[in-house]
């Protein structure tokens, strides 16, 4: 027998355990957000894949001067500006290694919202 958590729960524990992907200002509002969502639709919730920050900052750090942190991230004009101009020769690169954290949990909250928007929360 399948032990059904409630579903306060439930979301509890999608939120611990996808935080780090998500900006943290915005934990509370998602959290009543999802709070919203009937079970069927909570499962869809477990299907989003989010995009891990330190991964697309290895990206940023050994392919950045390429865009390859931009492209994965969905800026394909900001990809494709650095692809061009070798990172603004360096030192666009630089900036964006503090930057592209950041910008993939905006990404990641980003798709966790159109999720909620297809659902009409």
């Amino acid at each position: 027998m399948q032990y059904n958590a409630p579903r306060n729960e439930q979301i509890d524990m999608w939120i611990m355990a996808n935080s780090k992907f998500l900006p943290a200002e915005n934990i509370p509002y998602l959290h009543e957000r999802l709070s919203h969502l009937q079970d069927g639709q909570l499962h869809s919730l477990y299907s989003l894949r989010l995009k891990d920050p330190t991964h697309i900052l290895l990206f940023s750090i050994f392919l950045g001067g390429y865009g390859v942190d931009r492209f994965i991230l969905g800026d394909i004009g900001l990809g494709l500006g650095k692809l061009f101009t070798a990172g603004g020769c360096g030192i666009w690169w630089f900036v964006d290694i503090f930057l592209v954290m950041g910008k993939t949990r905006e990404v990641n909250f980003g798709e966790v919202m159109k999720l909620l928007a297809y659902y009409g929360l």
